[in-house]
C-alpha cells in the first residue's frame, strides 16, 4: 500500500490527485490542511470512494518551521513516503498588496516559504531514504512578473527556483521533484475568474496531469500541457512588447 502525504489537502487541486491515486488501488494517507471540517469532509468522500485506505487528517501550522518539521518527522515515523505532494496557496488580490505590506508578506509566506519549507522537511528524509517523488505546485505565474499578479507571481517564482535547485541536488539519487505549473484552474479559488469570464481548465483534468507527469518522474508540468507554449512565449517577449499588454 502506497504511503501518500498531501498539504493542503483541502485545495481542490490536491483533492482530486487523491481521488486519481486511490482509483489505482488503497493508500495510506497523511492529509494536512488549515481547515479541520473541510479536511474531515475530503477524507470522509476519499474514504468512500476506497473503503480500504487508511485516511489520518491533522491540522497544522503552515507558517511555523517547528511545526513543518515536526510533521515531516511523524510522516516518516512509520516508514518511507512514497509520494509527497504541497498543495497549498492562496490567490492574493494584486492592488491590496500594493496597498497593505502586511497582505504582500502574507501572500509571499503562504504561498512561497511555506511551500519551501515542507518541500525541504520531506527533501532531506527523501534523500536519507533514497525514495520518493516530491510533488511541488507552482504556478504559470512564476515565470514572469506581470501586472496583474506579481506578489503572487514572485511568491510562485521563488517556488520554481527552489524546485529547480532541489532537483540538482537529488538528480543523482532515486528520489523525483515534480515542480506543477497549472494556469487558470475552475477552483473555488478563482471563483472569482470564473465569474468575470475567464477561461478555466478542469480540475479534473489538471489533477490527471499532475499524476501523470509524476508517474512518469517529469521535472515540470504545466498543466494543461497548452500552457508551457503559453508560457515560452510570454518569457521570451521583449520588453518594449511585454510593457504594452494589459495582464
Amino acid at each position: 500500500m502506497k504511503r501518500i502525504v498531501i498539504v493542503g489537502a483541502t485545495s481542490a487541486i490536491a483533492e482530486h490527485c487523491a481521488r486519481c491515486w486511490l482509483e489505482t488501488g488503497p493508500a495510506d494517507m497523511l492529509l494536512l490542511g488549515r481547515d479541520v471540517p473541510r479536511l474531515e469532509r475530503v477524507a470522509a468522500d476519499l474514504k468512500a470512494r476506497s473503503p480500504d485506505s487508511s485516511l489520518q487528517t491533522a491540522q497544522a501550522d503552515f507558517l511555523s518551521p517547528d511545526d513543518i518539521q515536526a510533521w515531516a518527522a511523524r510522516a516518516y515515523g512509520a516508514g518511507p513516503v512514497d509520494i509527497v505532494l504541497i498543495a497549498h496557496g492562496t490567490l492574493p488580490d494584486q492592488p491590496q498588496c500594493q496597498a497593505d505590506l502586511a497582505a504582500s508578506n502574507t501572500a509571499m509566506a503562504i504561498n512561497g516559504i511555506s511551500p519551501v519549507l515542507f518541500a525541504e522537511a520531506f527533501a532531506g528524509r527523501m534523500q536519507q531514504a533514497d525514495h520518493g517523488t516530491l510533488i511541488i505546485i507552482g504556478s504559470v505565474a512564476g515565470d514572469r512578473g506581470r501586472k496583474s499578479n506579481y506578489v503572487y507571481g514572485a511568491a510562485k517564482g521563488l517556488v520554481t527556483r527552489y524546485a529547480q535547485g532541489l532537483q540538482h541536488r537529488l538528480a543523482a539519487s532515486q528520489v523525483r521533484v515534480v515542480l506543477v505549473k497549472p494556469g487558470p484552474t475552475d477552483t473555488p479559488m478563482t471563483a472569482h475568474l470564473k465569474e468575470a469570464g475567464t477561461g478555466l481548465a478542469k480540475v479534473e483534468d489538471v489533477a490527471r496531469a499532475i499524476v501523470s507527469g509524476a508517474q512518469k518522474g517529469s521535472r515540470t508540468v504545466y498543466a494543461p500541457g497548452k500552457w508551457g507554449l503559453i508560457m515560452m512565449i510570454i518569457r521570451h517577449l521583449p520588453f518594449s512588447v511585454f510593457k504594452k499588454l494589459n495582464i
